[in-house]
């Protein structure tokens, strides 16, 4: 089962982005999700279409199976 963590921030143009981190470690504290989120916001490294990352909207954690089937 792959897990992400997906954050979501707000841009200047008040757009939603999502910045994904492939099998977290576990356990996910929220605390220390929203600290990242905040340096994240503090470094301001990103920029998209819309701007920079203004604000920390959400955080989640997205787990999916899959299932490979092999065509002959």
């Amino acid at each position: 089962m792959a897990k992400t963590l997906e954050m979501q921030f707000i841009t200047e143009a008040g757009k939603t982005v999502r910045l994904g981190v492939d099998n977290p470690k576990e356990p996910i504290e929220p605390a220390i999700v929203k600290q990242s989120m905040e340096q994240i916001i503090a470094a301001n490294v990103f920029f998209t279409t819309s701007g920079s990352f203004v604000s920390a909207k959400s955080a989640r954690v997205v787990e999916r199976n899959v299932t490979e089937y092999e065509l002959n």
